[in-house]
């Protein structure tokens, strides 16, 4: 049995309810340079057919304070252009390296995307038709108020793209400057009539509470005219700063109302037919997945990272380009991506083997934030043991009333869900935590 940490699980009840987001497990943090590095076509050999592929675009119009995402401003126009050259090089190699995998979802990210002019855009579509991404396969597109023009538009609604995710973040002006957003509500409320006027099956509306200035008045103020637009789906992130952002060069406690903004927002999109997913994901209830009969298991099946920032993951192996927030080691790494060969791209120099009792955890971590949660018949079958005696923290969270067993799931409680950033760490391994604490951030 993996015994819970050494510290008191009190904390989690009392301490700040955001302690790490956990998205991903390793995060990028924990990534070392292989050695030797991995060959594509030997490590995906032996993966489930199905995958999903993920195409970055590490460009924005502008820095956000909060962000820490891979991405760079306004880059010169040979930035640019080498990357995309890069990355149909990188498409190819990894087409080729990977013949039996069927793209079944697909998403561009960011970055934004729709940052790239229309010509551009096409390119990186093109990218997706290599490996034969169509109007049957599901594709998710990020985009912002700036960029979401007319044109990028109807080029996304050509190749059927079917769900268009937003980053509004405040649609309060004072808000949205006070972490270097320099956008009005008009241009926000145009970009949102022009989505909608085209019918995406999938509007999806980003906010973040806990903003400077931001209060329970004008965090409801920003959720009624989101729902003006009837998004199908609302992500709400609670408000992290991090070392090299912004507003992490602040002194100031962002933990004062976070909690009480996501109690207000549960109850208000509850209370307005929206089903809660997770501690972030809030979906209407009135339409249709979109999965479209096709099914793609994220604790199966693999993910496919094209481009700089990217990340890929096979059951054993997760691997990436080297990771940044700050601006100049970021601008580094896309020109080294850009100068990488056909040769260099069909090997991974950079990522996480996770072995048997690290595939445990993350099988946890993908599965136990989603208000369904994890099934532990699949945890058995897979790995021939069971989560409660493997994870002594999975009793822990039972007794402080987190966590609920019923019937196959083992899943967070309403308290649990609130608590999810505060309860993720505690299924870190040591060996994680130390590399995550040893990298030096650029």
């Amino acid at each position: 049995m993996v015994s819970s940490m050494n510290k008191s699980l009190e904390s989690v009840l009392t301490g700040s309810p955001y302690v790490a987001y956990t998205y991903a497990y390793p995060h990028k943090t924990a990534y070392r340079k292989l050695l030797p590095q991995a060959a594509l076509h030997e490590i995906w050999a032996l993966e489930p057919t199905d995958a999903f592929l993920y195409l970055h675009i590490p460009f924005c119009e502008m820095r956000c304070g909060f962000c820490n995402l891979f991405t760079t401003v306004n880059p010169e126009a040979s930035l640019e252009a080498n990357f995309l050259s890069a990355l149909e090089r990188q498409a190819r190699v990894v087409r080729d390296a990977l013949p039996k995998q069927k793209i079944v979802r697909a998403a561009l990210g960011g970055g934004t995307p729709t940052y790239l002019e229309p010509r551009e855009l096409q390119r990186v579509l093109a990218v997706l038709e290599l490996f034969s991404v169509n109007a049957a396969t599901p594709l998710s597109v990020e985009t912002s108020p700036q960029t979401a023009t007319t044109d990028r538009l109807e080029l996304l609604k050509s190749f059927e793209a079917d769900r268009i995710s937003i980053g509004v973040q405040s649609f309060v002006e004072s808000e949205a400057r006070s972490v270097g957003r320099a956008q009005h509500l008009s241009e926000v409320l145009a970009a949102l009539q022009r989505i909608k006027a085209l019918d995406f099956p999938t509007l999806n509306i980003d906010l973040i509470y806990g903003l400077p200035e931001q209060t329970r008045e004008t965090w409801l103020e920003s959720l009624k005219i989101a729902l003006e637009f009837a998004p199908q789906e609302l992500f709400l992130y609670p408000l992290y700063v991090r070392p090299l952002t912004g507003l992490g060069k602040l002194e100031k406690n962002w933990d004062d109302t976070r909690l009480t903004l996501y109690r207000v927002a549960r109850d208000f999109l509850l209370e307005h037919g929206y089903e809660q997913h997770s501690m972030r994901v809030f979906r209407r209830a009135d339409v249709p997945s979109r999965d479209g009969g096709i099914a793609f298991d994220a604790q199966a099946d693999g993910l496919i990272g094209l481009g700089v920032g990217a990340r890929s993951y096979t059951q054993k192996l997760h691997y990436s380009s080297e990771y940044a927030v700050g601006q100049v080691g970021v601008k580094e790494i896309i020109a080294d991506y850009a100068l990488r060969s056909e040769t260099d791209f069909a090997y991974a120099a950079h990522g996480f083997y996770l072995d048997a009792l690290e595939q445990r955890r993350r099988f946890i971590l993908q599965d136990i934030f989603n208000v369904a949660g994890f099934s532990s018949s699949t945890y058995w079958t897979r790995f021939a043991s069971n989560a409660l005696e493997d994870f002594a923290v999975l009793q822990d969270l039972l007794e402080l009333g987190l966590v609920v067993v019923s019937s196959d799931k083992i899943r967070l409680t309403e308290l649990g869900l609130e608590r999810s950033d505060a309860i993720g760490h505690l299924f870190y391994s040591a060996y994680v935590q130390e590399l995550a604490q040893a990298y030096e951030w650029r």
